[in-house]
């Protein structure tokens, strides 16, 4: 499991873009496989290219029974593109000035055993599925993104440390399910912790 103290480093530096480890992800969401099946899943602060949120939904899509898989990103990720050179599915270079979303509702399997990085990688390149740019900057707050909120059944990710609270009363406001792995300082926030009472 990540350290908390990478984590408190990360808030008080105003490090939003903290990835979180597939590893810690997949054990953590292994106890709540039931809950999503024929589900709308969003991760609203997830870059469908480097996010681990959206590589485990996208691996899992088929197993856990998805309806559909929707992960936006922030412009300002500075992220985006670091890992490797990539495209949208118009054939532009992503870099960091939109947003971008990921919208899929199937994940074809190459081997039919199971989802390969390939797949995954082939999926993200998809001119018909792939990633398309947002009009916006990809903000959680956007007009924009608050339209695929209304459409998703529940929210898994890992939001910007500097806007927990924020993020979280949105969440709530929208009367959403959500799943977040982040600091477990957060849990002692006065908003926060009433809400797990």
């Amino acid at each position: 499991m990540a350290k908390n103290s990478s984590l408190n480093a990360a808030s008080i530096a105003k490090q939003d873009e903290f990835y979180t480890r597939y590893e810690d992800i997949q054990e953590e969401l292994n106890h709540y496989e039931q809950h999503f099946k024929d589900k709308t899943v969003l991760c609203n602060c997830d870059d469908p290219f480097e996010s681990n949120f959206c590589k485990y939904f996208m691996r899992n899509f088929n197993y856990l029974h998805l309806k559909r898989l929707i992960c936006t990103s922030y412009s300002s990720s500075p992220f985006i593109g670091q890992q490797k050179l990539i495209f949208d599915s118009n054939n532009e270079p992503v870099v960091p000035k939109n947003g971008y979303v990921m919208d899929i509702s199937e994940v074809p399997m190459e081997n039919g055993r199971g989802v390969s990085d390939e797949d995954i990688d082939k999926l993200l390149k998809s001119e018909k599925r792939g990633v398309k740019k947002l009009s916006g900057d990809g903000d959680f707050r956007s007009d924009e993104c608050e339209k695929y909120l209304k459409q998703a059944d529940i929210i898994v990710t890992n939001p910007p440390f500097s806007l927990f609270r924020e993020y979280v009363a949105f969440l709530i406001e929208h009367n959403k399910k959500f799943l977040i792995i982040g600091n477990q300082n957060n849990i002692t926030y006065k908003e926060i912790f009433p809400l797990i009472q």
